[in-house]
C-alpha cells in the first residue's frame, strides 16, 4: 500500500509540477519578450517608457511599461506570482516523495560515498539553503552591477556545485539537484526579490510618495537571470530519464554545455523578438550547435575493450539478472519500492534480456545507471559478461 501511496503521489505532483512549471515559464518568457518589444511612441504620457502593439486570438492589444510606476493604481491589480512559488513547492515535494523516500536507491552511490539516508537529505537541503544565499549575496554585492562579470561567476559556481554533487550523489540525484539549485535561484527571485520589490513600489504609490526605481531595475535583473536559466533548468529536471547524462563520469562538464547551449538559444529568442538585426544575433545558434555537438561527441557509446573476445554463455548472463536485476524487473518484484517491474520490463529468460538489449546496454553496461545505487554490487566484470553477450 506504501509503494501504491507513494506511485500516486509522484503522478500527482508530477502533473501539478509540469502544469505550474508551464504557466510560470509562460509568463516568464512573454514578459521578457513584452519588455523587449517596447517601443517609444508619440502621443504617450511623460511617465511611460514605451508601448508594445500586439495581436493574439483575433484581438489587438496595446500594452504600455511605466519608466517607474503610474501617479495611480487601479484596484484590479494583476500578479504573476504563485505559479513560481507553487513550481518550487511541487517540485521539492517531488524530490521528498522520489529522493528522499527512496534515497538508498535513487539518491545514494555507495561507490561515490557511503551516506545513510539521513546524511544524504540533510546535504540535500542545506546546499539547496547555502547556494541561495551565495547567490544573492553575488546579486547584491558591488559584481552584481555588471551582468557580464556576474552570469560569468554564477557560470562558475554552477559547474563547481555539479561536481560537487557528482562526487556526493548518483548521477540521477547529481543533475536533479542541479536543476533544483537553479531552481531555487529561480523561485526565490520571486519570492524573495522581485514581488516584494514590486510591494515597495505599490505601497509608496498608495503613500502617495515617489517609489525608489532602483527597486524595479533589481527586479529586472532577476528576472533576466530567470530567463536565461529557464531552459537549462527544464533539461537537468527531465535528465533522470537520460544515463548518458546523468551517469557520464564528466556529466559536471556536460552541465556546463547544457548551460551554454540553452543561454545562448535563449539569447537568439530574446534578442530576436526585440529586433535585432540578424547579422548581430546569428553567431549564437552556430555556437550553441557546436557546444551541442561537443555534448554528443562526450556521450557517444564506446564498447569497452575489456569486452572482446568474452565467451559468455546463455546461462551465465541469465544467472547476472537473476543476481542483480529481477528484485525490480520481475512479474512480480521483491524490492519494496516496486509493485510492478518498471517500464514493464520484466527479465525471465535470455530472450527477455535480449529484447530489451539495447536498453540493458545503455543502463547497465556503457553507464552504472543500473541497478539502482548498485544495491546488489554489481560488478565491473559481471557488466562486461553482460556487454559482451549482448553484442555478439
Amino acid at each position: 500500500m506504501e509503494t501504491f501511496l507513494l506511485d500516486w503521489s509522484n503522478l500527482l505532483l508530477r502533473w501539478a509540477h509540469l502544469i505550474l512549471g508551464i504557466g510560470w515559464i509562460g509568463t516568464s518568457f512573454y514578459f521578457i519578450g513584452l519588455d523587449v518589444s517596447l517601443r517609444k511612441r508619440e502621443g504617450l504620457p511623460a511617465d511611460v517608457y514605451g508601448s508594445s502593439w500586439q495581436v493574439h486570438g483575433g484581438g489587438f492589444y496595446d500594452v504600455r511599461k511605466y519608466t517607474v510606476a503610474p501617479s495611480q493604481l487601479p484596484p484590479d491589480l494583476i500578479w504573476f506570482k504563485w505559479e513560481a512559488y507553487l513550481t518550487w513547492v511541487t517540485g521539492f515535494a517531488l524530490i521528498v516523495v522520489q529522493y528522499y523516500f527512496n534515497a538508498t536507491a535513487y539518491l545514494i552511490d555507495p561507490g561515490k560515498l557511503a551516506l545513510t539516508p539521513a546524511m544524504a537529505i540533510g546535504i540535500s537541503v542545506v546546499s539547496l539553503g547555502l547556494g541561495w544565499l551565495v547567490y544573492n549575496g553575488l546579486c547584491r554585492s558591488p559584481l552584481g552591477a555588471s551582468q557580464p562579470a556576474l552570469m560569468s561567476v554564477l557560470f562558475v559556481i554552477v559547474l563547481g556545485a555539479a561536481w560537487g554533487y557528482t562526487h556526493v550523489y548518483s548521477g540521477r540525484g547529481a543533475l536533479i539537484h542541479v536543476g533544483a539549485l537553479v531552481g531555487t535561484w529561480m523561485a526565490f527571485n520571486v519570492f524573495m526579490i522581485i514581488v516584494p520589490n514590486q510591494k515597495k513600489i505599490v505601497a509608496s504609490l498608495l503613500k502617495g510618495e515617489a517609489p525608489d526605481a532602483r527597486l524595479g531595475a533589481i527586479g529586472k535583473q532577476r528576472s533576466v537571470h530567470n530567463t536565461y536559466l529557464t531552459l537549462p533548468v527544464i533539461l537537468m529536471m527531465v535528465s533522470n530519464h537520460y544515463p548518458m547524462l546523468t551517469n557520464h563520469p564528466h556529466s559536471w562538464l556536460l552541465v556546463g554545455l547544457v548551460l551554454v547551449i540553452g543561454a545562448l538559444v535563449r539569447h537568439f529568442i530574446v534578442r530576436h523578438e526585440a529586433g535585432d538585426a540578424m547579422g548581430k544575433i546569428a553567431w549564437t545558434l552556430p555556437v550553441a550547435a557546436v557546444a551541442l555537438l561537443a555534448a554528443m561527441v562526450l556521450t557517444a557509446p564506446r564498447v569497452d575493450p575489456a569486452m572482446a573476445g568474452l565467451k559468455v554463455s546463455d546461462a551465465e548472463v541469465l544467472a547476472i539478472a537473476q543476481k542483480h536485476c529481477v528484485q525490480c524487473h520481475a512479474a512480480k518484484p521483491t524490492h519494496e519500492g516496486f509493485s510492478e517491474a518498471p517500464k514493464g520490463v520484466v527479465f525471465a529468460s535470455p530472450a527477455d534480456i535480449r529484447r530489451y538489449g539495447p536498453l540493458v546496454l545503455q543502463q547497465a553496461v556503457q553507464s552504472d545507471a543500473m541497478p539502482l545505487g548498485n544495491e546488489t554490487g554489481i560488478s565491473d566484470a559481471e557488466r562486461r559478461q553482460l556487454g559482451a553477450w549482448l553484442l555478439k
